[in-house]
């Protein structure tokens, strides 16, 4: 009898951690977001005419993220101002995540 409470208790912490770090994980950025500068090449506020097109650096960032996590991280990109800029935040974020054949999830809001 003991080794049924034991080995339920066991699961039922497992599955526990388990659901906070899914739960943990939404709504972070994996990547570093002082990166993502980059990306204000796409927007075309600077001009950088040698080495790679300016969307080459910026979609190899967010290359391999869900459409979720890349929006959250040029959301935190662009309100943290890194871009160095001040953008109209849905309409920026739409072009860089459509640039870079990512969609911006229904209901997504960069607050």
């Amino acid at each position: 009898m003991a080794s049924k409470k034991s080995a339920s208790l066991a699961l039922f912490f497992a599955l526990n951690i388990l659901f906070f770090s899914l739960v943990s994980a939404r709504g972070k950025c994996p990547r570093d977001a002082l990166k993502l500068g980059v990306c204000a090449d796409v927007l075309g506020l600077v001009n950088v005419t040698i080495g790679s097109p300016p969307v080459q650096p910026c979609c190899s960032l967010i290359q391999g993220l869900a459409d979720l996590e890349a929006a959250v991280c040029l959301c935190t990109a662009i309100k943290a101002n890194i871009l160095g800029i001040n953008l109209n935040i849905p309409v920026s974020l739409s072009l860089l995540l459509n640039v870079c054949s990512k969609n911006v999830p229904s209901g997504f809001q960069c607050a």
